[in-house]
């Protein structure tokens, strides 16, 4: 049974192969890979079950949960059942060849950036990728709206000589192929762990009582912190452990209202109807409050007044004993 292997790519990139050897792969290791057009080398990022879940949960590809009803000829020609193959492990001389290609990717950009700009084009060259066999040059670049590069396609094959392919991405992931330290000092989420970027909506800042300042609220990107989407069922789950916010409990000193709450060290702030307020842990809350509940007395319900019994018809008088019998005419 061939093993099912996630390979990485440049950029955060990664696809799903096949490996049809005896000898099963290993994370990290080097291998060159079958593409749409030659060949391109990568790195083992998961293998078996892990891989085949990471794969479920894609929905970028045929081989995903959106695979589309007809399938491209020549692609299923490629992949088999759609799954493309592994060709083999990769030499150190193949590894070489890679990192000489990442070295002269900086200067491929710059280049392009020259012919952009020479052809007034509105668009940010964002990163330059270059398949491992030199048949292909994938440009990837942000531009706030649609943009016409058909002319400059055509020019910048000219100048590389190579098949060129110019892709339109978002701010998203432009940092998630860049790459970078996030305002939390570590590395950027989406380019780190997270296996997809999923929209994220101002609501979501105002369930984890957040500052709506859109800068102490975004990433690099200028987005919404990724970390806020990922983060949100924990607050969801945490805060209904707690009295929803300015409701008010009784406890055993009387009503309060509900001012705040920690979460994270489970503590809740009452304000009495006097205008003081304290702060206690939620235990503590709790408690107070089923004895202020076991303390009231259960009105009774007042005893039903008995009522006369109805009086009844009274039987009519039954005649007279030896009365006389009524006279026969």
């Amino acid at each position: 049974m061939p093993q099912f292997v996630e390979v990485r790519f440049k950029g955060n990139r990664k696809d799903f192969f096949e490996w049809h050897e005896s000898e099963p792969l290993r994370e990290r290791e080097p291998v060159v890979v079958e593409t749409d057009r030659g060949l391109d080398l990568g790195r083992v990022g998961a293998v078996g079950r892990v891989a085949e879940t990471k794969c479920e949960r894609c929905t970028g590809c045929a081989i995903g949960g959106g695979a589309p009803a007809e399938a491209d000829e020549e692609e299923a020609a490629t992949t088999g059942e759609g799954v493309r193959r592994i060709v083999r492990r990769a030499s150190p001389a193949d590894v070489r060849a890679a990192d000489e290609l990442r070295r002269g990717e900086e200067e491929a950009r710059q280049k392009v950036r020259e012919r952009v700009a020479a052809h007034s084009l509105v668009m940010k060259v964002s990163d330059a990728e270059w398949q491992w066999d030199r048949k292909k040059l994938t440009v990837f670049f942000t531009a706030e709206k649609r943009v016409d590069f058909r002319s400059l396609v055509r020019d910048l094959a000219s100048v590389f000589r190579t098949r060129i392919e110019l892709r339109q991405i978002g701010v998203r992931d432009e940092a998630v192929r860049l790459d970078g330290i996030g305002r939390c000092g570590r590395r950027l989420c989406s380019a780190s762990f997270l296996s997809e970027i999923r929209p994220i909506g101002l609501q979501i800042a105002k369930d984890q009582r957040l500052s709506l300042n859109p800068a102490q609220i975004s990433g690099p990107c200028g987005r919404l912190l990724c970390c806020l989407r990922f983060e949100h069922d924990f607050y969801v789950q945490a805060r209904k452990r707690f009295p929803k916010e300015h409701k008010t409990v009784v406890t055993s000193r009387g009503p309060e209202k509900v001012v705040s709450l920690n979460i994270f060290r489970d503590l809740v702030t009452l304000r009495a109807e006097d205008g003081t307020a304290r702060t206690v842990p939620l235990l503590e809350l709790r408690a107070e409050v089923e004895q202020a509940a076991g303390s009231v007395p259960k009105t009774e319900a007042p005893a039903a007044t008995p009522r006369a019994p109805r009086a009844e018809a009274a039987p009519s008088a039954p005649a007279a004993a030896g009365a006389a019998p009524a006279a026969a005419p």
